[in-house]
């Protein structure tokens, strides 16, 4: 999913221009080249903060599309939505985690208790003052296409965007950072949970590593969004929970480095990442992080 820049961006390009702009027009004249070089900079500095975050679906439809069966266990428990209510922080947190539930629930027919997500995403939507994304007609027509996954899931992400946008026109932007965090580690939490609670005692290692790969390549075709995720955090105000979370975001992103997945692609041994101890590592990270959340 691509998502626009935060507020602070616009604010820095603001803020710099126009600093640049109150010195004396001979001076400016004098560093033209300096001007234009610092200008193209700053176009470069925008464009890499348009992030590549998966939407609330996409990590979940990849699973399903691994073959993997469904897991009721790993969904976050809905009907924990009224204490969320107390704090903004966790709203919007847990938000991003019921979009990704729905995701899940949706990309595996599970359409009635997605329904009842929905509702409960509601709920947190109308809490964080959000008007328009989650109200009675996205409920209408998630009914009305029920038996149409492609539409349901569309809905699921046009939703968050429209809440994403809201909040930041309303300069709210650390809840809407947290928002797409809560999404994107729910989608990570139910891949690395799959594959931990996939039975050891039926098959033979590798025959279960060749069932499990399909969804390792899930957790680490997602590193380079755990970058983006901490750029984007870095962002916005820095006050718990965005600094808890960059501390355990910081800590996977060392996991996910110490996998040195490219270079043991490279050399062929990609047999050695299916049974790196990081996996496991990342695993117990992951799960910090959503405890974190959703408790």
């Amino acid at each position: 999913m691509k998502l626009t820049r935060f507020g602070i961006t616009i604010l820095t390009l603001i803020l710099t221009f126009g600093l640049w702009f109150c010195g004396s027009k001979k001076e400016k004249n004098d560093n033209s080249d300096e001007f234009k070089q610092a200008e193209e900079s700053l176009k470069d500095e925008i464009k890499d903060v348009v992030y590549n975050i998966p939407s609330p679906s996409e990590i979940p439809y990849m699973l399903q599309a691994t073959g993997a069966e469904f897991n009721q266990g790993l969904l976050s428990d809905r009907k924990k939505v009224d204490q969320y209510l107390t704090r903004n922080d966790k709203a919007a947190l847990n938000l991003g985690v019921y979009a990704a539930d729905i995701g899940y629930l949706v990309s595996y027919d599970k359409t009635q208790e997605a329904i009842n997500y929905l509702n409960a995403s509601k709920k947190l939507a109308d809490g964080l003052g959000v008007l328009g994304s989650f109200d009675v007609t996205l409920l209408k027509r998630f009914e009305a296409n029920i038996a149409v996954k492609d539409s349901l899931s569309k809905m699921v992400n046009q939703a968050i965007r429209q809440t994403e946008k809201y909040l930041k026109n309303d300069n709210r932007n650390k809840p809407a950072a947290l928002m797409l965090t809560g999404s994107f580690i729910e989608g990570l939490s139910i891949s690395t949970g799959l594959i931990k609670s996939y039975p050891k005692d039926i098959l033979k290692d590798d025959d279960r590593n060749l069932i499990l790969t399909p969804i390792i390549s899930v957790v680490f075709n997602q590193r380079k969004s755990v970058d983006e995720l901490i750029k984007m955090l870095g962002t916005v105000e820095q006050s718990d929970p965005i600094t808890s979370l960059l501390t355990d975001l910081t800590s996977l992103q060392a996991s996910y480095k110490a996998m040195n997945i490219e270079e043991k692609i490279k050399n062929n041994r990609s047999d050695l990442i299916l049974n790196d101890k990081n996996l496991t590592e990342l695993t117990t990270t992951i799960e910090k992080l959503r405890k974190s959340i959703t408790d």
